[in-house]
């Protein structure tokens, strides 16, 4: 049973707004999202290309992912909780005006260290992504919350998905800074359309930002099914880190003996989750979220031990993909489902602590398949991948408790 509100939380929570959606708002909505989520993985097809221009190390240059990525972690904690405390509204458009200045900033380095600045200002800004997902859920009517939470996080995947085919392809032809040219007039071009098309959202708390970021905790502490969630999905998270980290590094040994450019085209494959992700919210919206999770995560651990049973065939391989990337979008939108509906009025800060436990996940994957694949080899992996699936299937399957629970 959740913990009943203290007068003064009663006094600071404020009501959130009967609002609605139409179709051209949510696609507005997941371009944005698609658009700044892109801009964190611009640079990792180009990072010899830019080893070369900064006369950098593999170390060096290095950094330059690192740092976009550590902005990125640092926007979703200190930043996306601001969605519940002021406009959402007027914190999107602040992000598109900082995140097209951090890319042009981007363009025009002449030095490392100013690359690597402007990839951390690029990394906070992009966590623009998760300001659209929750303003979806504020504005969409409940019988449609799942579905149209699902089509905006089907424009955040493909930004994900197809941001460095379309960086690498870029880059060869037109140079590396007529990638992040080329995405700073993206950005801008939307910015002008979110100008005139995105309704105010009005702030559902009064909280000061120290108490509002020391909310996290109480939040965590107080729902069990927020702590559910995010162990499941970072669970999940972990097993997708730990299969994309190793591939290339697989695929280049034999029996396969691919480039890189096979391990990239592998990516693609997750275009069928992205897909799907609508239709994992809609079926979430009809028959609840909680078997929608269950569903996603026995088709990660399905996949796993079917690649784990043959490692060395390649249409298992493919199979996998599909399969496991399905899975883990199926659950990704029913868990986003769950948490908006434990506080309304705490949706920014409840989807940066699931979107914070899946980033634990992927660099704990990382890390782990690593050290699997060289000591153990790619079974090696797949059976991590499929043990921590496994994991995420019994949280799920366990029996909540609480009145309040998703089952």
């Amino acid at each position: 049973m959740n913990a009943p509100l203290s007068a003064a939380q009663r006094h600071i929570l404020i009501e959130p707004p009967e609002t609605g959606i139409d179709a051209a708002l949510v696609f507005l909505l997941a371009c944005a999202a698609g658009l700044s989520v892109a801009a964190i993985y611009y640079n990792q097809p180009m990072l010899g290309t830019l080893a070369a221009q900064f006369s950098a190390s593999p170390t060096e240059i290095g950094r330059v992912p690192t740092f976009t990525q550590i902005g990125y972690a640092l926007g979703i904690f200190f930043l996306a909780p601001l969605g519940d405390r002021y406009d959402r509204r007027t914190i999107i458009l602040t992000k598109i005006l900082v995140l097209t200045l951090a890319l042009l900033g981007t363009a025009a380095s002449q030095a490392l260290w100013q690359l690597i600045g402007c990839s951390v200002a690029l990394g906070l800004s992009a966590s623009l992504a998760q300001d659209c997902v929750p303003a979806a859920a504020a504005l969409a009517p409940e019988s449609r919350r799942g579905q149209v939470v699902g089509t905006v996080m089907s424009g955040l995947l493909f930004g994900i998905l197809l941001s460095r085919v379309a960086s690498g392809l870029i880059a060869q032809w037109l140079g590396w800074r007529a990638v992040f040219i080329l995405a700073a007039a993206l950005v801008a071009a939307l910015g002008v359309v979110a100008q005139r098309r995105l309704p105010r959202v009005p702030p559902t708390t009064t909280l000061p930002y120290t108490t509002l970021l020391a909310s996290l905790l109480t939040l965590w502490r107080r729902f069990p099914e927020l702590r559910r969630a995010a162990l499941a999905q970072g669970a999940l998270s972990l097993a997708f880190s730990a299969f994309w980290s190793t591939l290339a590094l697989m695929l280049h040994e034999p029996p396969f003996s691919y480039g890189s450019a096979v391990a990239g085209a592998f990516g693609l494959a997750g275009a069928i989750g992205a897909l799907a992700a609508p239709i994992a919210g809609r079926i979430a919206d009809r028959r609840g979220p909680a078997p929608v999770t269950r569903l996603g995560a026995a088709l990660v651990l399905a996949s796993f031990l079917g690649m784990a049973w043959l490692p060395t065939s390649l249409p298992m391989l493919v199979a996998g993909v599909l399969l496991f990337d399905l899975g883990l979008q199926a659950a990704l939108i029913a868990h986003q489902s769950i948490i908006y509906q434990q506080d309304p009025a705490a949706r920014s800060r409840l989807n940066a602590i699931l979107i914070g436990a899946m980033f634990v996940g992927m660099a704990l994957g990382s890390s782990l398949a690593s050290l699997m694949l060289a000591q153990a080899g790619w079974r090696g992996v797949c059976l991590l991948a499929a043990a921590v699936s496994a994991l995420a299937l019994v949280v799920r399957l366990w029996p909540a408790r609480g009145s309040g629970s998703a089952n």
